[in-house]
C-alpha cells in the first residue's frame, strides 16, 4: 500500500474512533441533531429561511457538534452528565434560533 492509502486508512480510523460512542448516550444528542437539522432544511425548501439565516445556523450547528465530538474523545466515547446538560442547553439555545428565524419576517425570494 502506499503512504497515501495508509494514511487515509489510519485517518478514517480515528475519526471511527472519535465518532463512536455507546448507543444509548448517542442516541438522544444525536437524534435531537437530526431533528434540528431536519428543520433548517425544511424551513430552507418551504422559503422559510433566507440562505444567510440557514449559513448561519448551520455554522452554529456545525460547532456544537464538533464540540460534542471533542468531548467525546477526551472522555473515551462518553459524555459526563455536566457535559450532556450542557450540550442540552446548547440544543435548546439552537432550536430557539431555528424557531425564530423562521418565523421572522424574512423569506427567501422564490
Amino acid at each position: 500500500m502506499s503512504k497515501r492509502t495508509v494514511g487515509f486508512l489510519a485517518g478514517g480510523s480515528l475519526c471511527a474512533l472519535l465518532l463512536a460512542a455507546s448507543p444509548a448516550e448517542a442516541g438522544p444528542v444525536k437524534k435531537r441533531a437530526e431533528n434540528q437539522q431536519d428543520r433548517i432544511a425544511q424551513g430552507v425548501k418551504s422559503g422559510q429561511l433566507t440562505a444567510k439565516e440557514t449559513a448561519r445556523l448551520e455554522t452554529k450547528e456545525s460547532r456544537l457538534n464538533q464540540e460534542v465530538r471533542d468531548m467525546r474523545a477526551v472522555n473515551g466515547g462518553k459524555l459526563t452528565g455536566k457535559e450532556k446538560a450542557a450540550v442540552n442547553q446548547q440544543q435548546n439555545t439552537l432550536s430557539r434560533d431555528i424557531y425564530n428565524q423562521k418565523h421572522d419576517a424574512q423569506t427567501q425570494p422564490h
